[in-house]
């Protein structure tokens, strides 16, 4: 007859043994449920300190902007201890600054700029970095080495050969000189030419056995897969244009065709600022920014995950 060896026949060290053994698996089943890279407590929790502070940072002075443009005449904004809810929040501020400079005037021709920049940059750079990417010329390491030295120079070391170059063409003091340098941004031709790179070369090469063009591979092939780069064009090329104060500035001597950027200085005057106007003008040149990033974002983000070929 067989005999079975129970719990209690078995050995003390025997017992021991397995109990430690138990435990250790217990312990790392844990850690394995937890997974690999799955941040400890105190990790999590250092995680959410440091996002809390970089809010802050970030977001601080636009709450503090906002706050300042809501508090009536009779509230104190320069209080030791600062107040980010007004006592008595008015929308006045804002009506005063239409009352004391022509801000739609000003905002309409910061619209116009951003618009001739927006769509030089989408009609120019796509084409551009389509045919750096999928058209085979000679010279195209050598205008692909010219873009790149572009990059070197920072903007400051152009801007009076750029001047002078507009003043040539005549377009100075009008919006047209202000949009024309930004109209085409070689850092933008080489984001599209990268995000063209990344479409797979057997779609075109599909697309030319079945008799299509460069210009219809273009618009059916190229287009629908480079559209979340797109729209990073047209974000930041709004905000660089909308938010440009140096250029337009230096081009621009007729107060009526100043940008809002500009305009805005009339706000500070020599011998007395209200720092509720100037922040009431700050939000309303704010604003434009938020509704164009809210737009084209998800068309962002949606490219992103889409990824760069289409089913």
């Amino acid at each position: 007859m067989t005999t079975v060896r129970t719990k209690a026949t078995e050995p003390a060290g025997t017992a021991g043994t397995a109990g430690r053994t138990g435990r250790a698996g217990s312990a790392e089943a844990r850690r394995a449920g937890r997974g690999f890279n799955t941040p400890s407590t105190a990790q999590t929790v250092t995680r959410y300190l440091l996002l809390v502070l970089v809010l802050l940072l970030v977001i601080g002075p636009f709450l503090w902007q906002l706050s300042t443009s809501l508090k009536g005449p009779a509230e104190d904004v320069y209080t030791r201890t600062p107040s980010f809810l007004p006592d008595q929040p008015t929308l006045d501020n804002y009506g005063k600054v239409a009352d004391a400079i022509p801000v739609w005037t000003y905002a309409l021709n910061s619209v116009i700029v951003a618009v001739v920049c927006i769509t030089g940059n989408v009609v120019g750079c796509t084409l551009a970095g389509y045919a750096l990417a999928r058209l085979r010329f000679r010279g195209a390491k050598l205008v692909m080495g010219l873009f790149l030295a572009t990059l070197i120079l920072p903007g400051e070391v152009t801007i009076v050969s750029q001047y002078v170059l507009v003043r040539g063409l005549g377009l100075a003091d009008s919006l047209a000189g202000v949009a024309l340098p930004g109209s085409i941004a070689m850092l933008n031709v080489l984001l599209m030419r990268t995000a063209f790179a990344a479409v797979p070369a057997e779609l075109d090469q599909a697309a030319l056995v079945d008799g299509a063009n460069v210009w219809q591979r273009l618009w059916h092939i190229g287009l629908p897969n480079v559209r979340g780069m797109l729209s990073v064009i047209v974000i930041f090329t709004f905000i660089g244009a909308w938010d440009d104060f140096l250029w337009p500035l230096i081009v621009l001597n007729d107060p009526q065709k100043y940008t809002l950027t500009v305009g805005l200085q009339y706000l500070n005057g020599t011998f007395s600022a209200n720092p509720r106007l100037i922040a009431a003008g700050t939000m309303i040149a704010f604003l434009p920014i938020v509704v164009v990033f809210g737009v084209c974002q998800r068309f962002f983000f949606k490219g992103v995950e889409e990824g760069a070929v289409k089913g």
